[in-house]
């Protein structure tokens, strides 16, 4: 039984990581939550996990590279693979949002001027000096590439965000160099992640594995996944996410279980 008294004022963007206040006290003391557990499996492994602790990340599942007018097809890449996500990810993010599992979008949205992007990050979209870089407008679209607000940055329409849904941009593959990914977390009070989206074994990777630097339990949603890189690279990102960074499922096992 709670014995907060009922003047104070809660203080804090988040339900989960709050004050409460008033001009004669300060209650340091955040509401308990009892734990609302589901297992899933990873192979011969059972994994148990808290969803009261639990966020879904989204990873560049954006036009850029997921359809075929943004940037990955204006290069001649086949994003057919980097579709295969979206119809796993529209089973799962209605009953995720019903499970009250915050869901996070996290996308390139670089700024117009780049000049937060080091010439590092720049090379990687325009090797050559030539052609469409970061920034650059997309020939049939004219939007520029992965820039904040743009089509090319935006969303794929058949993932269309829902009212609730936290957004974060980032800047390099990893989504928490430079941006406010971490403390976002934290406010949610959010200690297990699970991870999807595009490319595997470029961004959802880099952002797995400074999750897990950072101390946060990691599941990689295999389903949700993919990548235009040759299957080597995957099976790889597969092998070293289970060998070193955190576990391995399937969206199937999550929706089987937030069901019940």
């Amino acid at each position: 039984m709670s014995s907060r008294q009922s003047n104070l004022i809660p203080l804090g963007a988040s339900p989960r990581n709050q004050w409460h206040v008033s001009a004669q006290q300060v209650d340091l003391v955040r509401d308990a939550v009892p734990p609302q557990t589901i297992t899933v499996t990873d192979g011969d492994r059972r994994i148990r996990l808290d969803l009261q602790r639990t966020a879904l990340i989204v990873i560049d599942m954006q036009n850029d590279f997921c359809h075929p007018d943004g940037w990955l097809g204006h290069i001649g890449v086949d994003v057919t693979p980097a579709r295969g996500p979206i119809a796993p990810l529209q089973r799962l993010l209605p009953v995720a949002r019903q499970s009250d599992i915050p869901v996070i979008w996290l996308n390139w949205g670089n700024r117009a001027d780049k000049l937060n992007l080091s010439p590092a990050v720049l090379h990687v979209y325009k090797p050559t000096g030539e052609g469409v870089g970061l920034g650059d407008p997309l020939p049939v679209s004219g939007a520029p590439v992965l820039q904040h607000a743009s089509w090319a940055a935006a969303v794929v329409d058949e993932l269309p965000k829902q009212a609730g849904d936290i957004s974060v941009d980032k800047y390099r593959m990893s989504g928490f160099k430079d941006t406010e990914l971490d403390s976002i977390l934290r406010n949610l009070n959010v200690t297990t992640l699970l991870f999807a989206g595009v490319n595997a074994d470029q961004c959802v990777l880099c952002t797995l594995q400074d999750a897990n630097f950072q101390g946060y339990d990691c599941l990689l949603l295999e389903d949700c996944c993919a990548t235009t890189s040759p299957q080597f690279c995957l099976d790889a990102t597969l092998y070293n996410v289970r060998q070193c960074f955190g576990f391995v499922t399937d969206s199937d096992q999550l929706l089987t279980q937030l069901s019940a």
